[in-house]
């Protein structure tokens, strides 16, 4: 049996789940997520926790076991306190702003980036150089932060670029003068 999919998930205060139509609902105090059933997988709401069971022993429902009792983490998590991913701007003039709901980013191109987050996520900016990306879904904030680090991947002989805060980037020689 699935490690992960083998633990419960604990349900915080003013966390309610519900199970119908082939689809797992999950309200808390931030919002509400919700994700499509897989065949196959049983979701079973208790008072305090949520068990997450197979029907069968195929390796497909295997698969999706673990999967969908980390789906459903996920979702209670962010429901009750959200998902953040910090970015650091390295570079000389590299910087960020706010805009309204738009991020401008000047990352050394010949016009500014700009870019607007998709509803549900957050961007704050902590200075010219640190940015945060906020929300309730997992899924969508990464996807944010990765779509943001794109724009100015860090490039590894001067170590310039996005980078999400504490990533190590492994620095390359550069080219040597005289032999």
């Amino acid at each position: 049996m699935s490690r992960i999919g083998r633990k419960t998930i604990p349900l915080g205060t003013g966390v309610s789940v519900t199970v119908q139509d082939g689809e797992v609902a999950v309200k808390g105090p931030k919002g509400r997520l919700s994700t499509p059933m897989v065949p196959g997988i049983d979701v079973e709401v208790e008072k305090d926790h949520i068990t997450v069971t197979r029907r069968d022993e195929e390796k497909q429902t295997k698969s999706w076991h673990g999967m969908m009792r980390a789906l459903i983490a996920n979702m209670v998590t962010g429901v009750t306190t959200g998902f953040k991913k910090d970015l650091e701007i390295v570079g000389i003039g590299y910087r960020a702003q706010m805009q309204g709901k738009k991020l401008i980013l000047n990352l050394g191109y010949s016009n500014p980036v700009e870019y607007e987050a998709p509803a549900g996520v957050d961007i704050a900016t902590d200075g010219p150089t640190k940015l945060s990306v906020q929300g309730i879904d997992k899924q969508a904030v990464g996807q944010v932060a990765a779509i943001i680090r794109g724009f100015r991947a860090p490039e590894p002989y001067q170590g310039k670029g996005i980078r999400y805060a504490g990533e190590r980037i492994i620095r390359k020689a550069g080219k040597t003068g005289a032999k």
